[in-house]
């Protein structure tokens, strides 16, 4: 197994709602490829993970809050699904500027199912060519992006993907992105 992230920080931005699969899967991914994972979510506590967005699955601690969170702490970010999750996240204020500022720094940013919505109220697609969960399509146009229906889109530094269905890819496309990171500097 390759350790291609080892000394990595890699934040995932979900709360209650989240497309279990779209969390557990690009985790088990970065992790594997030795990353560092923080699951950040609005309030501390756990969140509560969904299958189908009707079927409740696992639940998972949280590990930071995202009105404490700093993009400087990390390296890469993933932005998981489902519908509930990312219509949760993206009113709160602290969540939509931490994406934002993830992709203004230049740092990559995976976005899988829904949850590229954050990158819309992040105001992040115009420009840029992105695949998402069909229903984002008319979302994505209006916001000045392309939409295009295809298993992963990497443009520049955002990896997009439609769904479930497309998580070998998105994984895949994930650490290879994340695996472009600068190395971390060790201190003296």
């Amino acid at each position: 197994m390759s350790r291609q992230l080892e000394g990595h920080r890699v934040a995932i931005l979900a709360t209650d709602g989240v497309e279990q699969d779209e969390l557990v899967e690009p985790r088990r991914a970065v992790e594997e490829a030795g990353a560092a994972v923080t699951l950040i979510a609005l309030e501390p506590g756990e969140i509560q993970a969904f299958r189908a967005d009707v079927q409740p699955a696992d639940r998972f601690p949280v590990d930071l809050v995202v009105a404490r969170a700093s993009v400087d702490d990390f390296d890469g970010l993933i932005l998981p699904g489902g519908t509930m999750n990312p219509d949760r996240l993206r009113v709160d204020d602290h969540a939509v500027a931490f994406v934002r500022h993830f992709v203004h720094v230049g740092k990559p940013v995976g976005a899988i199912g829904h949850g590229p919505w954050m990158l819309l109220e992040a105001d992040v697609v115009g420009g840029r060519t992105l695949t998402s969960w069909p229903s984002l399509r008319t979302d994505i146009i209006n916001a000045g992006g392309s939409h295009v229906s295809e298993k992963v889109v990497v443009d520049r530094n955002l990896v997009t993907s439609r769904g479930p269905a497309d998580l070998h890819w998105f994984c895949a496309a994930i650490v290879g992105k994340f695996t472009q990171m600068p190395q971390p500097v060790e201190p003296f």
